[in-house]
């Protein structure tokens, strides 16, 4: 019997290898480039944020440079107004709280068992401390950074909106343009909406938590409310960050204390969840709870603080993006399904 042999022939052309190693270019390319496309999403997100009063200001006869630049110098003087007035108290309060933190683990160790005070105060679990502080440190100036650069980069496409729109509308067919417009527009209400119901349930958070704190008699009740205020811009997640350095301070004062910050952090995290989130919100920015770890999660993972902050509002664009762009490649019943579950009472 002769014995046949299979032979599997490759037949690669010339131009699939190029448009392959024109791939691997470009994914190395936007690798080495990561830290300046994150600038560039900073900015869009606060350009896009901001563009709602900039176009009532040009409603209002304002010519857009005059409005654009408006509303930034009014944002960086509100800004600066706040740092100079609270700039001593905070950097006392924090001096307190990093001189404290071993003093309240100490005193943690009389209501802990005797195996996890170990574990929390042996030379591994401090060095693990200290090297996670580090790093949250350097990711917070590293965001610092980012955004104040992002912030001119959002002056100058604020500016520039319209011949920027149009710039990258030009990119696509003729045919899909009236997608991307669509898409453009419900993308600026969706993200107006994350800034207008963040900034709101951010200052609630701060002014209820500094009153809270101040009649317990919680030292560094403003750096507290302020962190409580900034974790507020990460829902779910942010209430346990906030809340664990308070309870620590509050331990210093007494068990009782402790347990009522508890029960104030969860109290109110309790009604910003089901009454001022929907308010704020309104219903154009509809995340589960599930949604916001895996969005916080995987944008802490790529690019640290900043990508968990952006990761948000890029995660509430995917129902537009679905509705407009995967309507014909999903079934029907998965859009319509998810448009109703996007519409229903928000309990983030």
């Amino acid at each position: 019997m002769a014995e046949t042999r299979s032979r599997l022939v490759f037949d690669i052309q010339v131009r699939t290898i190029f448009k392959i190693a024109a791939a691997i270019a470009l994914l190395w390319c936007l690798w080495q480039l990561y830290a300046l496309i994150l600038l560039l999403i900073v900015a869009v997100i606060l350009a896009v944020a901001l563009d709602v009063p900039v176009s009532w200001l040009e409603r209002q006869k304002f010519s857009r440079t005059n409005a654009a630049l408006l509303v930034s110098t009014t944002l960086v003087v509100i800004v600066g107004a706040f740092v100079w007035l609270t700039w001593s108290t905070l950097t006392s309060q924090w001096q307190y709280l990093t001189t404290q933190l071993p003093k309240t683990i100490s005193e943690a160790g009389r209501y802990l068992p005797s195996w996890m005070y170990t574990s929390l105060t042996g030379r591994e679990s401090q060095a693990a401390l200290e090297s996670f502080g580090l790093r949250v440190g350097q990711s917070l100036a590293y965001a610092g950074a980012l955004i104040v650069l992002g912030f001119f980069v959002m002056v100058y496409l604020l500016i520039d909106a319209e011949r920027t729109r149009a710039w990258i509308v030009a990119f696509f067919p003729q045919r899909r343009r009236e997608q991307v417009e669509r898409t453009m527009a419900e993308s600026r209400e969706v993200i107006w909406a994350y800034a207008v119901g963040n900034v709101v349930t951010s200052i609630c958070a701060t002014v209820v938590t500094l009153i809270g704190l101040i009649v317990l008699d919680v030292p560094a009740a403003l750096l507290l409310a302020l962190i409580a205020g900034i974790s507020d811009f990460v829902p779910v997640v942010g209430f346990i960050l906030s809340l664990l350095p308070a309870a620590a301070l509050a331990l210093l004062v007494s068990p009782q204390t402790t347990m009522i910050t508890i029960v104030l952090y969860i109290a109110y995290n309790t009604i910003e969840n089901y009454f001022i989130s929907p308010w704020a919100y309104g219903k154009q920015l509809q995340l589960s709870n599930l949604a916001v770890v895996i969005a916080f999660a995987v944008g802490a993972e790529l690019a640290g603080v900043i990508g968990a902050l952006i990761a948000l509002p890029v995660a509430a664009l995917y129902p537009t993006v679905e509705r407009i762009w995967l309507r014909e490649q999903l079934p029907h019943e998965t859009v319509s399904e998810h448009t109703a579950l996007t519409r229903s009472p928000r309990a983030s």
